[in-house]
């Protein structure tokens, strides 16, 4: 690594999102919806912005985060880990973090604001379609009952960490020069 920025700032980046993802985690904002509050977590807002940030290297701090909360790290929501969150309800949209920041990532690589806000959008119905599918499948919920409480709830909040990262890494291109910019 002696001579190499790129890689050094790889693994310099990695190391901050993974940090960021893990504190992030343990913030709820409770969202006042009629029929039931849902805790709206910014840890999504950390992995679009590291995919925003890192581009398609933002897969690396995902998966070492996701490795090091499997292995027993405290890293996960509100301070959890294991095999039991993996394989949990909620293990799905962690899943779904791997293709959301390739595909915000890549879309980060190109300049033109449309594509980047719809791979923020995609990326953030590709963190619902893994964790609707894993409630599915682990809960044996109906499609329509997991949709319901899996993706209805989140979406005021989703809207809001999107419309954020876009900001944030709009703003930090124009402070600072970020490295993987093309």
């Amino acid at each position: 690594m002696f001579g190499n920025l790129n890689r050094a700032t790889i693994l310099t980046n990695s190391s901050l999102f993974i940090a960021l993802i893990a504190g992030f985690s343990w913030i709820s904002i409770p969202i006042p919806i009629p029929l039931f509050p849902v805790p709206v977590t910014l840890q999504t807002l950390a992995v679009l912005l590291a995919a925003a940030v890192m581009k398609r290297h933002a897969i690396i701090p995902i998966l070492l985060y996701l490795l090091l909360g499997t292995l027993g790290l405290p890293i996960f929501h509100n301070g959890m880990s294991g095999l039991g969150v993996i394989f949990g309800p909620t293990g799905g949209y962690l899943f779904g973090f791997i293709p959301a920041v390739l595909v915000a990532g890549i879309a980060y690589e190109h300049k033109k604001r449309g594509i980047r806000i719809a791979g923020l959008t995609l990326a953030t119905l590709l963190i619902y379609l893994g964790g609707i599918s894993w409630l599915i499948i682990s809960t044996g919920m109906s499609a329509y009952a997991a949709v319901i409480s899996g993706m209805v709830p989140f979406l005021p909040g989703d809207l809001v960490k999107g419309v954020a990262v876009f900001l944030i890494a709009s703003r930090l291109e124009h402070i600072l020069e970020l490295p993987f910019r093309q």
